[in-house]
């Protein structure tokens, strides 16, 4: 089975699906991601804040698998956005990964009341010139974030991060980066059951239509959509079912009928509002 890449507007390429360590233990951590290499995922999607990083650090090491295989994203968290911080925070996060670079560094949210999140971007730009990074990008930023950092620097995003799911689609952000070639990356991409997405009418009956489960459905939409996922899973079974969605294809109908499952009033909305975590 081959994960599909997506070109992003650096020149690099990102695998589509991957798995993300999100409220994974620490202590679950090595174990989990050397499951999800054995299951065949290459794309592993970690953070500072998650704690887990030297998890995935070990797990890599012990893998054998060349680096050129993997993809590795971190994030840079919230009070490291000023100053010099954001390099020397790429360089803890490197030191806990056992990594010369990684794949992809986020902003992983603006924290606009703090106003400092055009200087991280800056300072986001010097990253990947030093070689810290291959690709640079956010978390979290909504057009108005997004717009600010590039007419401060004039350089795009690679990807945004969002909460993103049937219930909270936020087209206004994915219309944007589609005019402006930046690719959504969903997280949060089953809602955290949360809501009852499973039981959804136009879930259950794409499922049923082509004998997958509600999850690889809407993992499915995503992927059709055009946008990269990560589910997060610490069982074996579901990271194997998680990756088992590539010998089937959503017809447009169902597509369309899932697309309406958004109020489109923002109440579908799971998690924080961006503007509200600083």
């Amino acid at each position: 089975m081959t994960i599909p890449t997506l070109n992003l507007n650096d020149g690099n390429q990102i695998p589509q699906l991957g798995y993300g360590v999100f409220k994974v233990p620490p202590a679950d951590t090595e174990r989990a991601v050397s499951e999800a290499f054995e299951v065949g995922y290459r794309h592993i999607d970690t953070a500072a804040i998650y704690g887990n990083e030297e998890g995935v650090g070990a797990a890599i090491a012990a893998s054998g698998l060349a680096r050129g295989d993997l993809f590795v994203t971190t994030k840079l968290w919230n009070d490291r956005h000023h100053d010099e911080e954001p390099r020397a925070a790429i360089r803890e996060s490197l030191d806990k990964l056992g990594l010369d670079s990684v794949d992809l560094y986020l902003v992983h949210w603006p924290t606009p009341a703090k106003d400092d999140y055009v200087h991280a971007w800056e300072k986001m730009v010097e990253l990947r010139e030093a070689g810290l990074t291959r690709s640079i990008g956010v978390s979290n930023h909504l057009v108005p974030h997004l717009e600010r950092i590039v007419a401060a620097t004039g350089v795009v995003p690679a990807v945004n991060q969002i909460e993103l799911h049937p219930a909270y689609q936020q087209r206004e952000i994915t219309e944007w980066a589609a005019s402006n070639d930046v690719k959504i990356e969903s997280w949060g991409p089953l809602g955290q059951g949360k809501y009852d997405l499973f039981g959804a009418e136009p879930v259950a009956a794409a499922a049923e239509a082509h004998g997958k489960t509600p999850a690889q459905a809407v993992l499915r939409w995503h992927l059709q959509k055009g946008f990269i996922v990560f589910p997060k899973s610490v069982r074996r079974e579901r990271l194997e079912e998680n990756l088992d969605v590539f010998d089937f294809e959503l017809t447009s109908d169902e597509i369309a009928a899932i697309d309406a499952m958004d109020p489109g009033d923002g109440s579908g909305r799971v998690s924080a509002h961006p503007d509200e975590v600083n």
